[in-house]
């Protein structure tokens, strides 16, 4: 599928300012190039070393680097500062995800390595790494889930020990599920110093360190992601490594990466709407003359994502006046990556029996959209944490 991107703008989109609506719409022109990429990564996704020109590869790595690193740029500084903000972020990702999710994961940028970076770390730190990533394409990683704890945080078994010779602390572990982890130049991987959550620490991590292993793991659809199973044999991390140490326990490790997971969680809400959308319009492209049951079912479908956007922007806008409410967080997620598998299913219906046959872009899609549920935070996880919220009457 070629596809060209949907003119105007976006429905349940009125709590974007100006900068916000011209970000929405440059990145509406820039989405539609990502679709000649897709099949290529879901082919290969080191295809993406052929697609580095695209401008919207290019927007989404270094709309998250700092002003004072990037190099010149063709976008407005107002775009790029637009695109940096939570709201500008989920405007981003909706749009890209339109065009390719795989795509938009593929490409270099500083991810949630660069969040963490801001999060707990001095200008002068991180402006090294900050520094390195504008002058070079480079994939970055954070390393979460373990292979028999998953992403329960508080109950990792990554272990980070002082070195015998007193030069450092010697890392050892295990990690998957790590989207880039095999590809990346650098990364977070979150470890346990010491007992409780005070002991969780977080600590940078160079690819090309002696005792550090990467693997790609199978993946049936976003292939694009690249998702990895990392390991740490006695892996040496320079004190300076260890990000937040000028911070007190309270603000850094896992207390300070939580806040980082939570602003990341709508903006994958709206990469998976706007896969949704994706979807739908694809059907009434291919199925111009529908009957009126499946008409009708489709702007159902239609409507439900706009009232999922506005629920995303309101999370985000919320996040960007300094409120982060992680169960909002967490509720626009889960909706979204449902609505995201309910779209692929209704157009398959609609497409008729020999849909993902006759469809190869509908296929892969369909594929994609089921990796929502499990990034950043698996749907089940969230559920409870919202159950939890509501059982104490406190959800807003």
């Amino acid at each position: 599928m070629t596809g060209s991107c949907r003119p105007g703008p976006l429905p349940g989109a009125g709590l974007l300012d100006d900068r916000t609506r011209e970000l929405d719409g440059c990145c509406r022109e820039l989405a539609a190039g990502f679709r000649d990429a897709a099949m290529a990564l879901d082919r290969d996704p080191d295809a993406i070393a052929g697609y580095l020109h695209l401008p919207g590869v290019r927007l989404n790595q270094f709309a998250h680097i700092p002003p004072e690193y990037r190099p010149e740029l063709d976008f407005p500084p107002r775009v790029l500062d637009a695109a940096a903000t939570s709201l500008g972020w989920a405007v981003l990702w909706e749009q890209l995800g339109y065009g390719d999710p795989g795509v938009t994961l593929a490409g270099p940028r500083p991810g949630l390595f660069g969040e963490v970076l801001s999060a707990l770390t001095g200008q002068r730190q991180s402006g090294h790494y900050f520094r390195r990533l504008a002058t070079a394409p480079s994939n970055t990683f954070f390393a979460l889930t373990e292979p028999g704890k998953g992403s329960a945080a508080a109950e990792l078994e990554t272990t980070l020990a002082p070195a015998t010779d007193g030069d450092g602390w010697i890392l050892n572990g295990e990690k998957c599920y790590v989207g880039n982890g095999a590809r990346a130049a650098v990364g977070v991987v979150m470890c346990r110093r010491g007992t409780g959550l005070f002991g969780i620490e977080a600590v940078a991590l160079e690819s090309g360190t002696p005792g550090f292993s990467a693997e790609l793991l199978p993946a049936m659809g976003l292939r694009g992601a690249r998702i990895s199973r990392l390991r740490f044999d006695n892996v040496r991390i320079p004190r300076e490594n260890v990000l937040g140490g000028q911070l007190a326990p309270t603000r850094r490790g896992l207390a300070g990466v939580l806040p980082v997971l939570n602003r990341s969680r709508p903006p994958v809400a709206a990469m998976a709407i706007g896969c949704a959308k994706a979807v739908c319009d694809y059907v009434a492209q291919q199925r111009p003359t529908l009957a009126k049951a499946g008409r009708l079912r489709l702007e159902d479908m239609l409507d439900r994502i706009d009232a999922t956007r506005r629920l995303i922007h309101r999370a985000c806008v919320a996040i960007d006046h300094g409120r982060m409410d992680s169960d909002r967080a967490a509720a626009v997620k889960v909706q979204a990556a449902h609505i995201a598998e309910e779209a692929t299913l209704l157009a398959a219906e609609l497409l008729g029996p020999a849909s993902l046959i006759e469809h190869p872009w509908m296929e892969k899609t369909y594929r994609d959209v089921r990796a929502f549920e499990f990034t950043e935070g698996t749907t089940n996880i969230h559920r409870l944490s919202l159950f939890r919220c509501l059982r104490k009457n406190a959800y807003p």
